[in-house]
């Protein structure tokens, strides 16, 4: 029986890859010459892509015979979603088996942040402890937090912060009817009543710069900002202006708006801690949403329907 052909379009798990080669007939998109590709477009029935994927109008429009986007990841805003409808490409990610490391990861920068963490690290490996003690550092447990964005992963946040004894609000495009904690709808507003402002709202193309220089100053020279959504959601610039001058008190970031470039600046800074965008990569959790894609293509391949299809796609 002939394989069915898949374009792979970005870097996947090589458990994944694997897999899927058991299955499919892979084609590595990279590694394609424009004569390989243009002979082989219109075979490509699935492509797949990741959570840092850029899938454009031109890519989509020139898969004749495309159907179905298959992410891996939650995140999804380097996909032209409005070309995909319009060329009635259906696309699937990888929701809910993250949702725990990723709140998980944004309580590790908070506490990391705030307790200054790495630069006591720092400060023990320079043998300056034998002059004197690090400098005292901010409290955590009964803060004021301010999520931005209340989805799976904005509610298990906030889950973890009630063992905190943290008080809770939220800002979201609307008051969601079963969050108890309280709604800001101005996200300036929110961060002025936060000692921490947590951004996990999706990366799309409205959120784009969502958390800028307004923001930044309405959070304050005491208030810290994580961010565990997408790089795009902040204005960079600003925040490292916010960062130099004091404007806040730091940050805790797993996401940028270059990846894997990091601007310099944010590197130098002693109140910022950095992660490499891996609040999800656990073994488990990898493995659950390798297994989510495999799911996906399958049902896709035997039905026409998806396990998890994107919130636009149930909307339409």
């Amino acid at each position: 029986m002939t394989k069915l052909k898949v374009l792979k379009q970005a870097y996947l798990p090589s458990q994944l890859t694997e897999k899927l080669k058991e299955i499919y007939d892979i084609y590595e998109y990279n590694e394609l010459t424009s004569e390989a590709f243009s002979t082989l477009a219109k075979e490509f029935s699935i492509m797949i892509a990741n959570g840092e994927s850029t899938v454009t109008r031109e890519l989509i429009k020139s898969l004749p015979s495309l159907e179905l986007i298959a992410v891996f990841g939650v995140g999804y805003d380097g996909v032209d979603i409005h070309a995909a409808a319009e060329h009635h490409v259906a696309v699937s990610h990888t929701p809910g088996v993250l949702t725990d490391d990723v709140a998980d990861l944004a309580m590790g920068l908070m506490l990391s942040t705030s307790r200054k963490i790495v630069a006591a690290q720092k400060f023990i490996e320079a043998g300056h402890w034998q002059a004197g003690n690090f400098p005292w550092t901010r409290k955590v447990s009964g803060s004021r937090i301010g999520i931005v964005g209340m989805g799976r992963i904005g509610r298990a946040i906030a889950q973890r912060c009630e063992g905190f004894s943290m008080q809770i609000t939220y800002s979201d495009h609307k008051m969601i009817p079963d969050v108890n904690y309280p709604w800001v709808k101005d996200i300036a507003d929110l961060a002025s009543q936060s000692d921490f402002l947590m951004v996990c709202t999706p990366g799309n193309s409205e959120n784009k710069a969502l958390i800028d220089e307004k923001i930044l100053k309405a959070l304050g020279s005491d208030g810290i900002l994580i961010n565990i959504s997408r790089g795009s959601v902040i204005d960079e610039s600003a925040l490292v202006n916010a960062l130099q001058q004091g404007i806040i008190a730091g940050a805790g970031l797993d996401v940028f708006s270059d990846e894997p470039n990091v601007p310099e600046s944010l590197l130098h800074c002693d109140n910022v801690v950095v992660t490499p965008h891996m609040a999800s990569a656990t073994w488990s959790t990898r493995m659950a949403m390798s297994q989510l894609v495999l799911d996906n293509i399958a049902k896709w391949v035997e039905s026409k329907a998806l396990v998890t299809p994107i919130p636009e796609m149930m909307a339409s």
